[in-house]
């Protein structure tokens, strides 16, 4: 074999590994934009409107795994909604996060199955559960301050069966 078709091919395995390591200390870089959807929160009793949020939509592994964690601040009225395939327990961690969180797990029809209000924190993560599909990230307070508790329901535009 050529020796200089070794140096290239060597010099082209290098720049892959060096790719994968980057990749995997920060998967942030992977991700280059999100789609985004309206969700409204709407009460279960009586479908009276409660609040709507613009959230970033992570319905892939990787966009999951990084969250919000490469994102400062939550502005009112923003989320991220975890699209997952089926509706399953699941846990969800505050990794690398910079600020405070309501996590609204919520089932495959968009009724809110259980919220947790979650703080940034260092290793061990708490694992916080609940049964979804979807889970529904706002910043900290956001349920109370509009009267969202479990049984409520989420739509969620341009999803079916939520």
């Amino acid at each position: 074999m050529n020796r200089r078709l070794v140096g290239v091919a060597a010099a082209l395995a290098l720049v892959a590994l060096l790719g994968v390591a980057v990749a995997a200390a920060n998967p942030a870089l992977l991700i280059t934009g999100y789609d985004t959807t309206t969700v409204e929160a709407v009460d279960g009793e009586t479908g009276e409107s409660l609040a709507t949020v613009e959230a970033r939509v992570a319905d892939g592994f990787v966009k999951q795994y990084v969250g919000l964690s490469a994102t400062d601040e939550l502005e009112n009225g923003e989320g991220m909604l975890f699209v997952h395939g089926d509706s399953a327990e699941r846990a969800y961690v505050m990794r690398d996060m910079e600020f405070a969180l309501d996590i609204v797990f919520v089932d495959g029809n968009g009724t809110v199955t259980t919220i947790h209000e979650a703080e940034p924190e260092s290793r061990p993560l708490t694992r916080y559960e609940g049964t979804g599909r979807y889970v529904l990230e706002v910043p900290r307070g956001w349920s109370d301050r509009h009267g969202i508790e479990a049984g409520d329901r989420l739509v969620i535009e341009d999803r079916e069966g939520a």
